[in-house]
């Protein structure tokens, strides 16, 4: 096995393991947001993850934080992932969990655009033939997310979008510690949480103070896993396998909240999918020839 090879291999790897992470977030959060607002789920989930990544900071120390490599792209990560979480969470306030991870599993098809919009990766014929497939399956899922109503599609299509972003910029600050990366981003989402919070604060009990703890813990977990994931494969290749958490939606959604997708959402997803391996195998295959 080639070099690249077993560097795809512990970025699919470490895809999964944030996918898990992501996917026990999501449900923590579904749940929570039934009863406090987004921002102050976003404030007690960042400061749980802050003391997480204090060790870590200590040991790095404060010159990488102070003293960032491009420092413009970091802002772009920053805000896309701060309010990508945001529409994350807004969004599956008002729709069914799976439902909502349907229109996330579109961001591979916006990686591979951005990627040759922004990054200047080619598109080759297959490519762009499966990124058009892959948007067949977005129409599909959008027309069984509009029952919901104009709203929750919008918001979910925007965090989505936002995510493509986030992942792009990911991958291009990859010389990054990702302890850094993971710091930028908490401390970005509680300052965002405590601009909101005043407007719609709960008293907490100790049992969902435990529970937004451990969203933060988590969380932060996921995060380190996706950016190292990041750094060492190719986007391409290590995104589509957080399709997986369309699985785990289903499953939690119906064992935690009783919710069933539609048919119409399902055939949308299954099209995605098909669509995102694709292009996860072309892209393996340019690797073997390198």
């Amino acid at each position: 096995m080639s070099a690249a090879q077993n560097r795809n291999l512990a970025g699919i790897l470490l895809m999964s393991v944030a996918v898990l992470g992501f996917s026990l977030n999501d449900v923590l959060g579904k749940w929570l947001v039934a009863t406090y607002a987004v921002a102050q789920v976003l404030v007690l989930r960042s400061i749980a993850a802050l003391l997480v990544l204090a060790p870590l900071i200590a040991r790095e120390g404060a010159v990488p934080l102070l003293r960032p490599k491009r420092p413009g792209l970091q802002m772009v990560r920053i805000a896309c992932g701060t309010l990508e979480v945001t529409a994350f969470y807004w969004a599956v306030s008002l729709m069914p969990l799976a439902d909502t991870m349907a229109f996330w599993m579109a961001t591979p098809i916006y990686v591979a655009i951005g990627s040759a919009l922004l990054l200047g990766e080619r598109l080759e014929r297959a490519r762009f033939a499966a990124v058009v497939l892959g948007f067949v399956g977005v129409v599909v899922a959008l027309g069984a997310g509009l029952d919901h109503g104009l709203l929750p599609t919008l918001v979910a299509i925007g965090g989505t979008l936002l995510y493509a972003g986030y992942l792009l910029a990911t991958r291009e600050l990859r010389g990054t510690s990702a302890t850094v990366l993971a710091t930028y981003q908490m401390g970005a989402a509680l300052l965002l949480g405590l601009v909101m919070a005043p407007f719609g604060w709960v008293p907490v009990g100790w049992v969902d103070a435990g529970l937004l703890m451990l969203l933060g813990v988590v969380g932060v977990a996921a995060h380190l896993a996706v950016t190292r994931s990041l750094a060492i494969a190719p986007a391409p290749v290590v995104v589509p396998w957080q399709y997986a958490m369309i699985l785990w939606a289903i499953l939690f959604g119906w064992l935690v909240f009783d919710e069933v997708p539609e048919p119409s959402m399902l055939i949308g997803v299954a099209i995605i999918i098909i669509a995102g391996f694709w292009l996860t195998r072309l892209e393996l295959r340019a690797a073997r020839r390198r």
